[in-house]
Parts: structure tokens; C-alpha cells; sequence
């Protein structure tokens, strides 16, 4: 009976500890940062990578004194184009999101690995500053030479993008068609009627 009385006590403080830590996590910001990157090649032949950094809190407190840093940009293969790689907010309310974006032009040729960008941020309850880190990006293959594309592969790639639209379309138009135009049978037995 001890034995039993004890288990029942120690399971239920355990609970009570694990009830109460699950409260404290739930009144402090809690912060998911989503780095995206994308490839543009212009016609000069340059390539522009544009960054985008979506921060939400998903906590049930306000974050103040937000910064963002995104230093995984060395500035001997990119050079910033527009925006800044920093950025600082007042507060970030809890549910609330923020974005950032740049865009950086590329000067090396090869695979670029970055790093995730780095966003602190200060709690009311605690007096150090909070950090919190983006996803990292796929790996992006900078100024790559691009084979030219044959004409059979262009249709492959389009009838993949598109050929659910077109045969949806071409049904439907099939249909109108049916629907608009005589049949023969009804022709002919408006001829013999007329006979």
C-alpha cells in the first residue's frame, strides 16, 4: 500500500512539474523564422538572388527589439542590390508575422550553401536578449552554364505545367460544340416531314 501511495505521489508531481513548465513555455514568444531564396538569370547574363525572411511568433506574448541578421552572404561572391541584409522591428505581437526581403547580384560562379539567418529578441520576464534562427536555404548552383533546351523537352515541361487546363478546356468546348450544331438524324427527319 506505501508503494502504491508513493508511485501515485511521485506521478502526480510530476504531472503538477510538467503541467507548469507547459505554462511558463506557453506565456513567452516563441519565434519560427522561414528563409527562402530564389535564382533569377537576366538577359545580360548576371544572376540576382532574392532573399525573403518571414518571421512569425507563435507564441502567446509580445517579442520586443527584434533584430535580423543575415550575414551567410560573403561580399566577394554577392553584392547587395537592393534592401539590407539587417533589419530591426520594434515588437513582433504574438500571432503576428514579419517579412524581410534584399536582393544581391551573384559575382562567383559555383554552389552557394547559406546560412541561417540569425533573429534575437528581448522577453519582458528575462533580461538577456533571446535568439532564434531561419531555416537554412537549399543549396543554390550560382552563374551554372544551362544546356539549351530542345523543343521536345519545351513540350514535355508545358504539357506538364498545362495539360490538365487544356484537356478540361478542350471537353468542354467539345461539348458546345455537340450542343450547338444539328445532328444528321434531325435533319433528315425535317427533310422527310417536308416531303
Amino acid at each position: 500500500m506505501a508503494t502504491l501511495m508513493t508511485n501515485l505521489l511521485l506521478t502526480a508531481c510530476i504531472a503538477l512539474f510538467l503541467v507548469s513548465a507547459a505554462t511558463a513555455v506557453g506565456d513567452s514568444p516563441f519565434i519560427i523564422a522561414h528563409k527562402k531564396a530564389s535564382l533569377t538569370r537576366l538577359k545580360s547574363g548576371a544572376e540576382r538572388v532574392s532573399v525573403s525572411i518571414d518571421i512569425y511568433n507563435q507564441g502567446f506574448s509580445t517579442a520586443y527589439d527584434l533584430s535580423l541578421v543575415d550575414y551567410s552572404w560573403p561580399q566577394d561572391a554577392f553584392d547587395v542590390i537592393s534592401g539590407n541584409i539587417s533589419q530591426s522591428w520594434e515588437k513582433l505581437d504574438a500571432g503576428g508575422i514579419l517579412s524581410h526581403s534584399f536582393e544581391l547580384e551573384a559575382k562567383k560562379q559555383g554552389m552557394f550553401y547559406g546560412a541561417p539567418a540569425v533573429i534575437s529578441f528581448r522577453i519582458p520576464t528575462k533580461a538577456a536578449l533571446q535568439e532564434a534562427y531561419s531555416t537554412s536555404i537549399l543549396p543554390l548552383d550560382v552563374l551554372s552554364e544551362i544546356p539549351p533546351e530542345k523543343k521536345f523537352e519545351r513540350a514535355k515541361r508545358l504539357l506538364a505545367k498545362y495539360g490538365s487546363q487544356v484537356s478540361v478546356i478542350s471537353i468542354v468546348g467539345l461539348f458546345i460544340y455537340l450542343m450547338v450544331t444539328p445532328s444528321k438524324s434531325n435533319g433528315l427527319k425535317a427533310i422527310k416531314k417536308k416531303r
